[in-house]
């Protein structure tokens, strides 16, 4: 069924992450309701929010270091491509921040 997407280990986990967190998130907002607030980010924001958001830069940044992967070769003077994990810690490093500090 699922033939023609390859889904590798990175990928599987973070497809899981994005759920375990809108999940968690879901349980966190009947519990907790939330509230508007103003963070480094330029508007006010509620957790759903800076969710939204950091999620967003999440992809971009995996989006981004998968399209430089050939340039970061040269680049470094790399045998292969760097692995997708480094890209999975940056980006969900960045959303802990935003979901934090945003």
């Amino acid at each position: 069924m699922l033939d023609w997407m390859v889904w590798t280990v990175p990928t599987a986990v973070f497809f899981i992450c994005i759920g375990l967190m809108l999940a968690g998130m879901t349980v966190w907002g009947l519990k907790s309701p939330t509230v508007l607030r103003k963070g480094f980010l330029p508007m006010a924001t509620t957790r759903g929010d800076r969710l939204f958001i950091g999620l967003l830069v999440a992809a971009y940044i995996n989006l981004g270091f998968l399209g430089l992967g050939e340039k970061m070769m040269d680049w470094f003077s790399l045998q292969a491509e760097p692995s997708v994990w480094i890209s999975f810690v940056l980006s969900m490093g960045v959303l802990a921040f935003i979901m934090r500090k945003g």
